[in-house]
């Protein structure tokens, strides 16, 4: 029998990337399906051969992991009831709308020796992490400067009536991708500067540790014709341009399955596990404090919280 995992979300992610990973994963038994809506948990987890639950803290009870495929601003509160029954934690990005949250998860999961991954989609695929190896082997670098412009919106995209991609914008939906490949290289970040901008861009200025600058620009409602999604360092070694992953999304997820499996069996951490998640949310914070104040905001003075949900 393998890791008994239940998945939490019902939506277009929930049955084509994760649970299409976790069924089809050899160390994995997939419990159970519970969702906000009982009749789409009941057809997911009949797609998947698995079953519905009408109590996610059955479910919880029931397994030895969770995978959460739910908006961020529900997530938070489900994977602490997760962790705080002892259950090894696969989350999604970005893991919390607030540090409040993040902060929380990181000390339950910490102090309960718990595994725990955030799915990074490109963080999982062989061909970047190998970039970001080499890069941070070479050192010298000056910045960064990316754009991330998606237009979900359109007429058949899956994501286009998401509420909270909707309310948060790109900042918070394609900018933990943006985070996840340059942070590893540059280093944390210090602060922050944002704009908000046409369409509903977030236009913003990281300043690192060591000294580095990060340019970066980003929406979910860009022109149909003004799609872009390139990443690029540069410095002494000249420009180089971070790859796009070289898997698809459910095989990605398989192997942050693996990752999960590899902690859970006692050798913890994991260069995206919770407490690179909650960094990543740091940064966000501060970005949306920046855009909203009109001054540069510290990451260590960002204080943003989770928005209360109506479920």
């Amino acid at each position: 029998m393998g890791l008994r995992f239940g998945l939490l979300g019902t939506g277009y992610w929930a049955r084509e990337t994760q649970g299409a990973a976790l069924a089809a994963h050899p160390e994995v038994e997939l419990v159970g399906v519970w969702g906000r809506d009982p009749a789409k948990a009941a057809d997911l987890a009949g797609h998947l051969g698995s079953r519905p639950y009408d109590d996610v803290d059955a479910l919880i009870a029931d397994v030895d992991a969770v995978a959460i495929a739910l908006p961020p601003n529900v997530q938070g509160d489900l994977a602490l009831r997760a962790a705080r029954a002892g259950r090894h934690l696969l989350l999604d990005k970005p893991v919390s709308l607030g540090l409040d949250v993040a902060d929380e998860l990181v000390a339950e999961v910490e102090s309960r020796g718990l595994a725990s991954v955030v799915f990074f989609t490109n963080r999982f695929s062989d061909n970047v992490n190998e970039f970001l190896r080499t890069a941070t082997s070479e050192g010298g670098w000056h910045g960064a400067r990316a754009t991330l412009f998606a237009s979900i919106f359109q007429p058949g995209n899956p994501y286009g009536a998401s509420p909270w991609r909707r309310e948060k914008g790109g900042l918070w939906d394609v900018g933990p991708h943006l985070l996840s490949v340059v942070l590893p290289v540059l280093g944390p970040v210090e602060e922050v500067t944002a704009l908000n901008g046409p369409r509903d861009s977030v236009h913003l200025l990281t300043r690192h540790r060591d000294g580095a600058v990060g340019s970066f620009s980003v929406t979910l409602d860009a022109a149909p014709e003004a799609g872009a999604f390139a990443i690029d360092l540069y410095g002494e070694p000249g420009w180089r341009s971070v790859p796009g992953g070289d898997r698809s999304a459910a095989e990605a997820f398989g192997v942050a399955i693996d990752r999960l499996l590899t902690q859970a069996k006692g050798d913890l951490g994991d260069p995206c596990d919770l407490r690179f998640g909650r960094d990543v949310v740091a940064v966000l914070v501060a970005a949306e404090e920046s855009a909203r104040s009109g001054r540069t905001v510290h990451v260590a003075e960002a204080t943003g919280s989770d928005p209360v949900t109506s479920g």
